[in-house]
């Protein structure tokens, strides 16, 4: 799929959420609204210890506390949605 179909799928979302995938890049890109589940140990630009970057002001961060266990985000991420709908 050709980048900007990709992108035109991607805003016609309301929210996104991912890992780290260029999908993320490009919802942080376009300024849509991104909740991305970051590993233990993320790449530099996601940072250290917080819920959001300056990169993309739409993005908002979800870590994981214990390596592999993506349980807690799942549980949080859940409980988001529960709150927004």
């Amino acid at each position: 799929m050709p980048l900007d179909e990709f992108a035109a799928a991607v805003a016609a979302t309301d929210l996104l959420v991912t890992v780290d995938t260029m999908a993320a890049h490009c919802a942080g890109a376009l300024g849509h609204p991104v909740w991305l589940m970051l590993p233990l140990s993320p790449h530099w630009c996601w940072g250290i210890g917080r819920d959001h970057t300056p990169w993309y002001p739409t993005a908002r961060l979800f870590r994981q506390a214990a390596r592999r266990d993506w349980s807690p985000i799942l549980a949080a991420i859940t409980n988001e949605l529960r709150i927004i709908n």
